[in-house]
């Protein structure tokens, strides 16, 4: 069911400009899907979540839709884009995959938009959050997050509750940037005082000497971006240079407190507030067994990017149904389009307009329950649209 492929740098046959006249091949019995996802590397943690997620629902629901098999090819593309665009190419041009999937960083989404579009093939956005990326491509839609959509609540939440003066640490890329100017119009609109601003670079941060700029600045709290799998040395850091006791309390878009590492971040993240799409404590019954079955499959705690992966293949298998087995790409995204079901991290739906994911967003508080860290939701929005979209 699931067959993992490594690079073979003899992938030149594959130019961008050859794949205009590229459609998959529609094998009567079979429906191919490409992941492509950082297993190795700094976002590692982000492509175990999201293929992990994809084998329990697998398990759940079987490897046969519409009278399809269904076969999961993965591929590792360690968050680096020119090896995202080697891998689309290969899966599309090798394998004749019917979709692909997955797309841990947004550089890796955005270098596969346009094999997408010239192979007319669905790209399933599973984890990158910037609001532009389904706007590269007609064949883009997305069942992760974008940083609009938790950037400006916790923005105008902090506002809201006492919180006048604010550092901001973001890393630098597109989803940091996002993070960073919808937090900062909906704060200071409120307000509040940006008083300290850095960007980090995005791979392998050292973030200690920037936190000690933070601490310095003395702001009521931190507002963090960093992508899902750095939260952890981010915490490690901030403990260590002591701003937990000088009373900097740490708020953001939930990548930061990831449940796949929260219960390893120790005390100093407690009290942490974010805004996210997913808590592994969400009390719905639908996510308690959500997590159950995780937790048993791989002896781990599921986080968002795991719930994200898990829509996505439900999204896959929903516009198969749909199509009654037809894998025509436009029929695919036009059967996606509009979709709505219940996910383990509440009811979704995928907008008909922008194929963009509409979801409650939730605010949330680390707290210990049982001897563990978990976030602890405490506040619902509701079907959330990207405002990276609704504003123009």
């Amino acid at each position: 069911m699931f067959e993992r492929k490594q690079f073979s740098r003899a992938a030149a046959f594959a130019a961008i400009t050859g794949l205009a006249a590229v459609v998959p091949a529609k094998a009567e019995d079979t429906v191919k899907v490409g992941l492509i996802l950082p297993m190795t590397g700094g976002q590692a943690s982000t492509g175990k979540q999201i293929e992990n997620a994809i084998k329990l629902y697998m398990q759940q629901k079987g490897d046969t839709v519409a009278g399809k098999k269904i076969e999961i090819i993965v591929k590792d593309d360690a968050a680096i884009p020119d090896k995202t665009k080697t891998a689309a190419q290969e899966l599309i041009v090798n394998d004749k995959v019917n979709f692909i999937g997955g797309f841990g960083v947004t550089p890796a989404a955005l270098a596969a938009a346009p094999l997408a579009t010239q192979a007319k093939i669905p790209e399933v956005v599973m984890a990158a959050g910037t609001s532009i990326i389904t706007e590269r491509s007609p064949y883009i839609v997305r069942t992760s997050f974008t940083l609009a959509q938790s950037s400006t609540i916790i923005g105008d939440w902090a506002v809201k509750n006492g919180i006048k003066k604010v550092a901001t640490l973001t890393s630098d890329y597109a989803p940091g940037n996002d993070a960073l100017n919808f937090f900062k119009e909906h704060f200071t609109a409120g307000g509040g005082e940006v008083v300290e601003e850095v960007k980090t670079p995005l791979a392998n941060p050292d973030f200690a000497p920037f936190l000690q700029r933070m601490k310095d600045a003395k702001p009521d709290a931190i507002f963090v971006f960093v992508p899902a799998g750095q939260g952890g040395n981010f915490m490690k850091q901030y403990a260590e240079r002591g701003l937990d006791k000088a009373g900097i309390k740490v708020i953001g878009p939930g990548d930061v407190t990831d449940d796949d590492l929260l219960n390893n971040m120790g005390d100093a993240v407690l009290g942490t507030v974010t805004a996210h799409i997913y808590s592994a404590a969400h009390p719905s019954q639908m996510n308690k067994d959500f997590v159950a079955a995780y937790q048993k499959a791989f002896g781990t705690r599921p986080g968002f990017m795991a719930v994200s992966g898990y829509d996505g293949i439900h999204l896959i298998y929903e516009a198969l149904k749909k199509t009654n087995g037809d894998t025509d790409g436009t029929k695919l995204v036009e059967a996606m389009k509009g979709q709505k079901w219940e996910s383990p991290r509440g009811p979704i739906s995928i907008d008909p307009e922008t194929r963009d994911i509409v979801q409650n967003v939730y605010i949330r508080k680390v707290e210990k329950t049982n001897g563990e860290l978990y976030n602890v939701e405490f506040q619902t929005f509701e079907a959330v649209k990207d405002l990276g979209k609704t504003k123009k």
